[in-house]
């Protein structure tokens, strides 16, 4: 099984791509295929058929997903690289640039 070093919740910037540059949350990450749903960031339109619960239709914006290694998590501001600490049996979370 896979290991990522991004969790959801966190905080990412596009590092290659179309939306290099952007940040965002992390809303899911699809391990099958190497995947993750980035908050704001790959916007795509999809159209849909008026239902119950969208009486309208129309064209919804969505988030598409993106490549994990196309992003970098994000610490106070600065996208970081990110490792691993082990003391014992706890296995902490590390930056690579500032060791928090």
């Amino acid at each position: 099984m896979k290991k990522f070093k991004l969790k959801s919740g966190d905080t990412v910037k596009v590092i290659a791509g179309d939306h290099k540059g952007s940040e965002g949350k992390v809303l899911q990450i699809i391990k099958e295929k190497d995947r993750v749903l980035v908050e704001g960031v790959n916007l795509v339109s999809k159209h849909t058929k008026p239902s119950a619960q969208n009486p309208q239709g129309g064209i919804v914006k969505k988030e598409a997903s993106l490549h994990i290694s196309n992003l970098m998590l994000v610490e106070d501001g600065v996208a970081v690289r990110v490792g691993y600490k082990v003391d014992g049996d706890t296995k902490t979370r590390v930056s690579k640039k500032t060791k928090k």
